[in-house]
């Protein structure tokens, strides 16, 4: 009896554990969040932990940027985006690869003049040594 008992609470432990447990999509869209609260927040550092030293942006207008160009970008203290939120948002693997997309309604200011977009996206996410780290993002502005 005390065997059954033993057994029944280790698969009850074991079945809560498993409840609480974090998918691997999961993991990669918190990390993809974390990312998006860095770029708001301008923290430099943490922006560029999450990415690929090889890493390049293609705009909406097709403009091609690298990692050192990206980050002077989206750092600069004339760029100030307001929170955001994702929408439609989807991670699928593919190996050591995967693919976070989504859509988001964006605003801010540029040297002081409001903007504001609606764009989906692709972020390009390389496994390497274990870690996650985005390669290539890429925006495709909404049509209204």
């Amino acid at each position: 009896m005390k065997i059954r008992i033993a057994i029944i609470a280790t698969s009850l432990t074991l079945g809560a554990m498993s409840a609480f447990a974090v998918s691997p999509a999961e993991k990669l869209a918190q990390q993809a969040d974390a990312w998006d609260k860095a770029i708001i927040n301008k923290d430099r550092a943490a922006i560029a932990a999450n990415m690929a030293e090889d890493f390049r942006q293609i705009s909406g207008t097709g403009g091609v940027a690298g990692k050192a160009a990206f980050l002077e970008f989206i750092t600069s203290p004339k760029l100030v985006i307001h929170p955001y939120g994702v929408e439609d948002l989807d991670v699928r693997f593919y190996g050591e690869v995967a693919l976070v997309s989504g859509r988001t309604r964006m605003t801010g200011s540029y040297d002081g003049k409001p903007f504001s977009s609606h764009y989906r996206y692709v972020d390009v996410y390389v496994r390497k040594d274990g870690q996650w780290r985005v390669a290539s993002v890429q925006i495709t502005p909404v049509q209204e």
